[in-house]
């Protein structure tokens, strides 16, 4: 893992051509929303609001927000079990939604079919990988898209705290074999990401290849499959979420209390850089990664 000055010295000033400024949401699908939503507080997440005429949830730590969706036509066909929850979504903060979605639908990006139905807000999104879609939001400060399309839960704190300081550190995206190069393409050209040099590492999962969003509020991580699986047939997909904190040991021992469990074998475990934990509810992994201020800079 790399020291924060020689991070800076490493990481480039590259262009934003969307105006990104961070994540503004992040969407999990699952025909069991309640057993996600248990998961979801335990980890310090409250539901704030439902939707006005969908079998959707929302939830938020912080500056976090995270999307539980149960509507049957938007669970993903080709996860099966369909309970085992995926994540489905990213919404990207941007400067204007609008303009960003022409862009990469200019550049070959694939629109999503309009789903909104009379009186909902219609948030332009694009295939990304696997079945999940990626949104651009412009509505995220005074007036956000949940005031139109979700009803909020009374006497429910609207703005929770974080434990540990927890926000979005980054995603990680499974890949097919020989794919490193398609994807880095695609975040790099469309969306402005930077993809860092190999000695670059956070975490404790130092695997794949790390690309810095252009405003450098979060990484994605993508990880091709092992030596042994190159040729096993896999779907690509979504794989877990980083959160960041500036003190991994204290927020594990936090969440530990509030029953979340951490894996601990002589390969991964919990220590000062990260921490991974246990596989529950068919599959769902979360990762904590040491963030200081001086690597996690705000969007500019």
């Amino acid at each position: 893992m790399t020291n924060a000055l020689e991070y800076e010295a490493v990481a480039e000033e590259g262009t934003n051509p969307l105006g990104i400024s961070g994540i503004e949401f992040i969407e999990f699908a699952t025909s069991k929303p309640q057993a996600l939503g248990s998961l979801l507080e335990k980890l310090g997440f409250r539901p704030i609001a439902r939707h006005r005429s969908r079998e959707v949830e929302l939830y938020r730590q912080g500056s976090m927000n995270i999307v539980v969706n149960s509507q049957p036509a938007d669970l993903p066909h080709t996860v099966r079990p369909a309970e085992t929850p995926v994540l489905s979504a990213v919404a990207l903060r941007v400067s204007d939604a609008e303009a960003a979605f022409q862009r990469v639908r200019d550049m070959g990006a694939w629109e999503i079919p309009v789903r909104a139905r009379a009186m909902e807000l219609n948030i332009p999104a694009i295939h990304g990988v696997g079945e999940s879609l990626i949104y651009f939001v412009d509505r995220h400060e005074e007036f956000s898209i949940y005031d139109i399309d979700f009803r909020a839960i009374p006497s429910v704190e609207k703005k929770p705290a974080a434990i540990g300081d927890l926000h979005f550190f980054g995603i990680v995206q499974y890949i097919g074999a020989d794919r490193t190069a398609d994807w880095v393409w695609f975040y790099s050209q469309l969306f402005g990401f930077t993809r860092l040099p190999d000695r670059v590492r956070f975490g404790i999962m130092p695997k794949g290849s790390l690309l810095q969003s252009p405003c450098r509020s979060f990484f994605l991580q993508l990880i091709e499959p092992e030596d042994n699986a190159r040729y096993a047939a896999m779907e690509e997909h979504l794989q877990r979420i980083g959160f960041g904190t500036s003190d991994v040991m204290a927020t594990a021992a936090l969440l530990e209390k509030r029953g979340i469990e951490f894996l601990a074998s002589e390969k991964v475990h919990a220590n000062d850089r990260g921490a991974l934990t246990k596989p529950c509810l068919g599959g769902v992994i979360f990762e904590f990664v040491h963030d200081e201020a001086a690597i996690h800079s705000k969007p500019r």
